[in-house]
């Protein structure tokens, strides 16, 4: 329920605050003075496209706030979500537009997506104008006007009959993608199957190719590398025979023999003895891993060089097909064997996919033929509660009918045709509401069907727009005395230019027009007592001090009490 709404700069409207609170609230004033203005301002908070032309000229922006009582834990779940407060049960929304067209929009205190507007909406309120009208033609409309009435024992029904058809669908997609493709598939198969041949032909293992890099360079050079190596041992421990050869070992040895034999004289060349006994073991130590050095040198079979380049090449044909190196050859070859296992079963799956598919169909048409149950039972009960509200709508000879044909194929909302029929008068052939139905009668049907929904699926507030748009006299009394029975279970906003239906409201409110000064303000004022008495007034006749006006309206204020 909306407690108070407040306009700023919004059309005509400078600054306006409308206490709106239970029950029903009938919004009037003289034509211009900005009724719609009012109901453009709880579009703009439930989330409606914005208008930069709405704002007032002059003002840097147009801003709509208002105060909703709501206890709906999903909307508050919503709320929460968005990171907004309920306090104490009171939900704050506010909405602004810029003269330049930008919009934003605060859901309890906290800014928030404009479209978040519109799904709190869903939960809050119902809006009735000429656009929703128009709305009411479409099949689609139509369908989930029936479906709401059919409450949750269809609503379940159909949450599941989608699944069921969601899942059909996109089993259906998947089966024949992979037949569709299958000798693409297969071929794409065997090129695998040729590659994992191929690289595990090679076997390549992590930094292998590094290796045979580092051995060919040392076997390339491996006589430079003999005859260095061989000439680096001579001169360190030679194996000659030649007693006027001297290595550096020996002449090392000899300076060390030479110190032990006077170092007991002079402390000081015991320092020097130390490190020419280190050098000396240094140069035994050089010396013997030169020698296994060029051991291993000449155990190198010459066919070991041939052989390194020719893994190294077998490698590099595998890196220009798969990977910079072995590593990334690895991978590939794990990835396309995990793909082959998943081509490879192909047949079986398109086989399990197929079963599961049949199982998936067989329960959407055990589903949608619930539906079609369900509605039709439904759309009984329907045309014959919005007949009877018909009747009270000074329309008496009315009957009203909803049809429930097969269509085509399943869809989405399953394999119904829902139609809204309207005979006005006996002997009349039943037909589609937007062929049938004046503007007049459009307005009473979407009435009738609001106070027969209201019934098993309320909504806290419903908004109308002109609702009696082309009645008048006995029909419009009519009106009035069932948004009044409306307003018993829901909030009732309403926006009319009827004294027979403002007449019912326990809330009236009126739009006045200020043009002083050159230009039209208009503001919002709430009526009781003789100035709600000379408004209704003004409605019957146009004018607020008519004795006989005033007596007429009078009587229609007393109409309120019997409803």
């Amino acid at each position: 329920m909306i407690d108070e709404l407040r306009i700023r700069d919004l059309g005509v409207i400078a600054d306006a605050t409308l206490p709106l609170g239970p029950g029903f609230t009938a919004i009037t004033g003289e034509t211009g003075a900005g009724k719609t203005m009012v109901v453009s301002a709880l579009g703009l908070l439930m989330g409606e496209r914005s208008d930069a032309g709405a704002v007032r000229t002059g003002a840097a922006q147009a801003r709509v706030s208002g105060v909703v009582r709501t206890a709906d834990p999903e909307a508050a779940e919503q709320v929460d979500d968005l990171g907004g407060d309920i306090e104490d049960g009171e939900l704050v929304l506010s909405r602004t537009v810029s003269a330049e067209g930008r919009s934003r929009a605060s859901v309890g205190g906290a800014n928030a997506p404009v479209g978040s507007l519109g799904r709190l909406a869903e939960r809050l309120f119902a809006v009735h104008g000429q656009s929703e009208q128009l709305r009411l033609r479409s099949t689609v409309a139509q369908r989930e006007t029936l479906d709401r009435f059919g409450g949750p024992a269809l609503a379940a029904v159909l949450t599941n009959y989608r699944d069921a058809h969601r899942a059909r669908r996109e089993l259906g997609e998947q089966v024949a993608e992979l037949t569709a493709a299958r000798d693409e598939r297969a071929a794409e198969a065997a090129r695998l199957r040729t590659e994992l041949d191929e690289i595990a032909g090679v076997d390549p293992q992590p930094g292998e190719d590094a290796e045979l890099t580092a051995r060919i360079e040392l076997l390339s050079n491996a006589e430079a590398l003999r005859a260095a190596t061989a000439t680096a041992h001579e001169a360190l421990a030679t194996e000659s025979d030649d007693p006027m050869s001297r290595d550096a070992g020996s002449l090392v040895d000899g300076a060390v023999r030479e110190l032990e034999r006077v170092a007991e004289h002079d402390p000081r060349l015991a320092a020097v003895l130390d490190a020419l006994r280190s050098v000396s073991f240094q140069i035994a130590d050089g010396a013997r891993e030169l020698a296994a050095y060029v051991d291993d040198l000449d155990q190198d079979g010459p066919g070991e060089l041939a052989r390194a380049n020719e893994r190294l090449a077998a490698l590099n044909g595998l890196f220009r097909s798969y990977g910079v190196d072995a590593a990334a050859v690895i991978d590939y070859s794990s990835t396309a064997a995990t793909r082959l296992t998943e081509l490879e079963g192909d047949d079986e799956r398109i086989e399990e996919l197929a079963a599961e598919l049949e199982t998936v169909t067989a329960r959407e048409r055990e589903l949608a033929a619930e539906l079609t149950e369900l509605r039709t039972a439904a759309a009984a009960r329907l045309s014959e509660l919005v007949t009877v509200e018909l009747r009270q709508l000074a329309l008496p000879d009315a009957e009203f009918l909803v049809t429930v044909a097969p269509l085509d194929a399943l869809g989405n909302a399953g394999g119904d045709e829902v139609q809204l029929l309207l005979a006005p008068h006996p002997g009349a052939t039943p037909r589609p509401i937007a062929k049938s139905a004046s503007g007049g009668e459009l307005s009473r049907v979407m009435l009738a069907l609001e106070v027969v929904l209201a019934g098993v699926d309320p909504v806290p507030t419903f908004v109308f727009d002109e609702v009696d748009s082309g009645v008048g006299g006995a029909a419009a009394i009519e009106i009035g005395r069932r948004l009044g029975r409306l307003a018993r279970t829901s909030q009732v906003i309403v926006v009319t230019h009827l004294a027979q239906v403002a007449a019912f409201a326990n809330n009236h409110l009126q739009v006045v027009k200020d043009s002083a000064g050159g230009f039209t303000e208009s503001s919002c004022q709430r009526l009781d007592g003789d100035a709600r008495l000379a408004e209704m007034a003004r409605l019957l006749s146009g004018l607020s001090d008519s004795e006989s006006a005033l007596e007429h309206a009078a009587e229609l204020l007393a109409l309120r009490e019997e409803i």
